[in-house]
């Protein structure tokens, strides 16, 4: 009787994990899509020094969100019995903050222009900040949506604010906005996508707040806070040391390089992320099925990623022609260096993951303060011989967080680098073969549109094909679980449709 209780409750809890899985990656890849879209027309209608003024501003802005996206959300997905006081009291607490730190950088925007010796960045800094209000009203409510494992509700909300955003970014462009294009954008975005959360989403704050409850959360979510603190002001000082040293337009190339790893990693390894630290989360106790789980991620992860990254990095020279023209080019290096380096994303995800939903947090912050001791040192170091040498430094640094990132779990869930690495071979293998036949195109010497048209199928041939023959592990997982996914939306049409009649 037990048995059959586990095993319903285990079939159950994976049919939630594939829904939630199928709904996280829509969501991301229409909202990225969109985006993409969008940057495209955008990257067209501006010049990169206007891409490269915003970029100045949203690296501190970045730094500030941290506060609220990260620690007590996770806090509130990762404690098995968080009701609604904790909720109520982590709502309260992040509007207090937000307001704080928006009236921080209010008044903090003049010395941010004088940082960059331009004064227009002023009100660019006002204004662009009232995103970190809007965020403060919504962090909850996707904590709430992440619990509950209710994903279909970040679809509607991410793309509508999407979509919504675009019209407002392309029509400001086109009248000829410049910079404020850019910031009504990303305004619009964030207040549409809060407002549909909350319209969908049934849980609201009551009018009541705990101390107590509140310190029992700070006491895991400040690390993670820390953590991710110490991560994103790494990863934007890379920025704010370009558009200090440099000029915005190397920003601009550097950052619109980053744009499409960027965009495969939210799409895939973010979406694979924030289903797995809620189902992590909720069988921690059992290492056995963390273990199990994981290493489904890091394959499935590097079969989905890989070909894409390396299919981008392969096709960069047509592909930037045609999407951004000729006066993108220079980013064509930086879009390849940020594909090579996000191929191991996985690997970091599932390891950090994995630690964080087990409790340690305080691991978790001990391993981000090694790797940002390694990786400051060597941004410094690449830093004065050109934003190339600052590219290239990522990639030494993301191959040496690898090692350290993966340390602990030889241990914890007795799954060692080696065999991480040894899990995403046949899929990497596969892709790097599949990316030199697509390079090879370019040999031909075809104009760029011809050149695109034959890469592109040709990729997508060889590596599907090749998932077949050498019956890929992460192929026939995939297979399988779109076969279920059908087959149980199939029953419940029909059980519908009987209690109808």
């Amino acid at each position: 009787m037990s048995e059959d209780k586990t095993s319903a409750s285990g079939g159950g809890h994976k049919k939630a994990v594939v829904s939630g899985l199928f709904w996280r990656i829509l969501e991301r890849t229409g909202a990225q899509g969109v985006t993409f879209l969008v940057s495209i027309v955008l990257a067209r209608l501006l010049e990169p020094k206007v891409y490269g003024t915003v970029a100045l501003v949203t690296v501190f802005i970045t730094i500030l969100q941290v506060f609220i996206d990260s620690g007590l959300g996770n806090a509130l997905i990762q404690k098995k019995d968080a009701d609604n006081l904790d909720f109520s009291s982590v709502f309260f607490f992040n509007i207090t903050v937000c307001v704080l730190l928006y009236i921080g950088m209010f008044f903090a925007a003049p010395l941010i222009a004088n940082f960059y010796d331009d004064s227009s960045l002023v009100p660019v800094v006002r204004v662009l900040s009232l995103t970190l209000i809007i965020s403060g009203v919504k962090n909850v409510q996707q904590a709430y949506v992440s619990r509950n494992m209710q994903f279909k509700r970040f679809f509607f909300a991410t793309l509508g604010g999407t979509i919504g955003a675009a019209v407002v970014g392309i029509t400001l462009a086109y009248l000829g906005f410049g910079v404020w294009a850019i910031v009504s954008q990303h305004l619009f975005n964030a207040a549409v996508d809060t407002l549909i959360l909350w319209i969908t989403v049934k849980w609201r704050p009551e009018l009541k707040f705990s101390f107590q409850r509140l310190k029992g959360l700070l006491s895991f979510g400040w690390k993670i806070l820390v953590s991710t603190l110490i991560d994103t002001v790494y990863q934007d000082l890379r920025q704010l040391l370009i558009g200090k040293v440099y000029t915005p337009s190397d920003l601009a190339y550097y950052n619109q390089g980053k744009k499409i790893p960027s965009m495969i990693i939210s799409n895939i390894d973010t979406s694979i992320n924030s289903v797995l630290f809620p189902t992590f989360s909720k069988v921690q106790d059992d290492k056995n099925r963390v273990r199990s789980m994981m290493r489904s991620s890091i394959k499935v992860s590097t079969y989905l990623m890989a070909p894409v990254l390396i299919m981008a990095a392969a096709c960069a020279d047509p592909l930037v022609r045609i999407v951004l023209t000729e006066k993108w080019m220079p980013c064509v290096f930086f879009l390849r260096v940020a594909c090579i380096t996000s191929l191991i994303y996985p690997i970091h995800t599932a390891n950090l993951t994995a630690i964080n939903a087990m409790g340690r947090s305080d691991l978790f912050l001990k391993l981000e303060i090694l790797k940002k001791i390694v990786g400051v040192a060597i941004i410094l170091g690449s830093m004065w011989i050109s934003v190339e040498a600052v590219a290239l430094g990522s990639l030494i640094s993301a191959i040496i967080s690898l090692f350290i990132n993966a340390w602990p779990n030889r241990k914890l869930l007795n799954y060692s680098i080696t065999h991480q690495i040894t899990d995403i071979l046949p899929p990497l293998l596969l892709a790097v073969f599949m990316g030199g036949c697509v390079y090879a195109v370019e040999l031909f010497g075809f104009n760029d549109w011809i050149t695109l048209a034959i890469q592109i199928p040709l990729g997508i041939i060889i590596y599907f094909a090749g998932s077949k023959i050498f019956k890929l592990y992460s192929y026939q997982y995939i297979v399988n679980s779109i076969k279920n996914f059908r087959k149980d939306r199939k029953k419940k049409n029909e059980s519908a449709a009987e209690k109808a009649e």
